[in-house]
């Protein structure tokens, strides 16, 4: 679903709203995406990123050392929530514990959360500001049918996929889902 011509852009136009999502690790990488939204076309755009390889690097770091690299990333932005793996307790302590971000625990259904990422793509609702970093281009892949329950995600070389998929499961879905309302007219 992702094309560079259509999900890839050089500037981006005025951002009013800004999320972070986080995929974290302590030895797998931590990608951490910053998502700026624009009312006059109504896209939200990953305007940079955060990326640390713990293996690649040989070096792991703490999680006031992420925080302090969450914190550049932010800078001096207003940022609605850090939306961030629910298993990465540790730093969702460490966020807490310094208060100036709130939290929302992603949503991380995989399978889900790739068809929202699909749709996202296919709707243009999100997009990509140059350069696209080469962590974004790592897609998840359908590894094959496995145990009868269905397609699955190869999980590797997926944290910046993952990161991009916890907002659009939990920031997107949520305001698709604020602006969804019912009616019932009885009949006579």
């Amino acid at each position: 679903m992702f094309s560079k011509e259509r999900h890839v852009v050089a500037n981006t136009p005025e951002c009013e709203q800004f999320y972070i999502s986080c995929d974290y690790g302590t030895v797998n990488p931590s990608s951490f995406g910053l998502w700026g939204y624009c009312k006059t076309d109504q896209v939200w755009y990953r305007l940079q990123e955060y990326y640390y390889d713990a293996r690649k690097e040989g070096c792991s770091r703490t999680d006031e050392a992420h925080y302090t690299a969450l914190e550049a990333l932010a800078g001096n932005r207003t940022i609605e929530a850090v939306i961030i793996d629910p298993s990465a307790a540790s730093m969702i302590a460490c966020i807490a514990q310094h208060g100036r971000f709130r939290v929302i625990r992603a949503d991380n259904d995989v399978l889900a959360g790739i068809q929202r990422v699909s749709t996202a793509l296919q709707q243009e609702r999100i997009r990509f500001l140059l350069p696209v970093p080469t962590h974004c281009e790592n897609s998840e892949c359908i590894a094959g049918k496995m145990l009868g329950m269905g397609d699955a995600p190869k999980k590797e070389f997926d944290h910046a996929m993952d990161d991009v998929r916890y907002f659009v499961s939990t920031v997107l879905r949520r305001k698709a889902e604020d602006d969804f309302f019912t009616a019932a007219i009885g009949r006579r």
